[in-house]
C-alpha cells in the first residue's frame, strides 16, 4: 500500500489547494492519502471530492499542535469525524491563539531589524486564521534574508533566534482526547524532528500510549534512513502501529515528494491494518 498520511494544503501552511494536492499525490502513485492540515478541518471536503474523482482512498485527518515538556510536538489524527463537536471546538480554541503569537513574532523580528513581517507573512497565508512560522519563513526568503525556507527556521524561527515566540498549545491529553472522541487514531508525527534525548522520547512514547495514542510516524519526509530504523524499533517496543507520510507542503519546500517513501518494515502493523 503506497499510503501517504501526512500532508498540508493552503488551508494551513501548504502551497497547493486540496484539489491540487490530491492530483499531485495521484500522479506520484499514492493509493491512500490523508490531508492533515494544522489545527484545521476546512479542506477535507474538497480533498475528499477530488480523491473520489480519481478513485483514490481518502482519509480525513488533522495535525494538532501540542505543548509538551519544554517545547512543542505534533499529533496527527487519522480517520477522524470532522463533524465531531469536541474535536472542532478544541481546534477552534487552538487556532484563535495563533493570532497573538503572530503579532509577537512580528514584533520580535522588527526589533531584530526586519520590519513589516506580519503583513508579509499574511500574504502567504491562504487562511489568515492559521498564520504560522512557515508563512513568516516564506516572507523572509522573499526579502532575501535566507535562500530557502528550511534555512530560515534555523536562523530566525527556532528557540534562541529573533523570531521565536514560545506558545502554549493544546496539552497531549487534550489532543488525544479530541481525536479519540471523533473516532480517530492518534499518531505522533515525525518524532525524529523533535530535539529531545532518547530518555525523553521514551517518556513521551509511554505517556502517549497510556493516554490512548496508537501510532508512530516511522517513515517521514523529515527522517533520515537511519531514523527509519530507530523509530521502527521504538514502535515495536511500545506496541504502536506504524504510519508513513511525506509531510508534503508543496513543490520545492518539501524534503520528499509524494510516493517516494520506502515500504514499512513487514513486521510492523500499519495504522491502516483494520481500516
Amino acid at each position: 500500500m503506497n499510503a501517504d498520511l501526512h500532508c498540508h494544503s493552503t488551508f494551513s501552511d501548504g502551497l497547493l489547494t486540496p484539489t491540487q494536492l490530491v492530483a499531485r499525490a495521484y500522479e506520484c502513485g499514492v493509493q491512500m492519502l490523508a490531508l492533515t492540515d494544522h489545527d484545521e478541518l476546512a479542506g477535507l471536503t474538497e480533498a475528499r471530492c477530488a480523491a473520489e474523482g480519481v478513485r483514490m482512498r481518502f482519509i480525513d485527518g488533522v495535525e494538532i499542535s501540542v505543548s509538551w515538556g519544554e517545547g512543542s510536538i505534533h499529533i496527527v489524527g487519522l480517520r477522524i469525524n470532522p463533524l465531531n463537536l469536541e474535536l472542532s471546538e478544541g481546534l477552534e480554541r487552538t487556532r484563535t491563539s495563533r493570532d497573538s503569537r503572530a503579532i509577537k513574532m512580528a514584533a520580535s523580528l522588527a526589533a531584530a531589524g526586519i520590519p513589516d513581517a506580519l503583513e508579509g507573512a499574511l500574504r502567504y497565508a491562504g487562511n489568515p486564521a492559521l498564520i504560522s512560522r512557515a508563512h513568516f519563513a516564506r516572507f523572509l526568503v522573499e526579502q532575501g534574508y535566507a535562500r530557502e525556507v528550511r534555512s530560515v527556521f534555523e536562523h530566525y524561527l527556532v528557540k534562541g533566534k529573533p523570531g521565536f515566540v514560545p506558545h502554549q498549545w493544546a496539552s497531549l491529553a487534550e489532543a488525544i482526547g479530541w481525536i479519540l472522541a471523533s473516532g480517530g487514531m492518534a499518531v505522533i508525527a515525525h518524532p525524529g524532528s523533535y530535539r529531545m534525548s532518547l530518555p525523553v522520547m521514551r517518556e513521551l512514547l509511554g505517556t502517549f500510549r497510556d493516554l490512548g495514542g496508537q501510532g508512530l510516524e516511522v517513515l517521514s519526509g523529515a527522517h533520515s534512513p537511519e531514523q527509519y530504523q530507530e523509530y521502527a524499533k521504538l514502535a515495536r517496543e511500545y506496541g504502536l502501529h506504524a504510519s508513513r507520510g511525506a509531510d508534503y507542503h508543496g513543490p520545492k519546500e518539501s524534503r520528499m515528494e509524494f510516493g517516494a517513501l520506502p515500504e514499512l518494515p513487514p513486521d510492523l502493523t500499519p495504522v491502516w491494518q483494520d481500516w
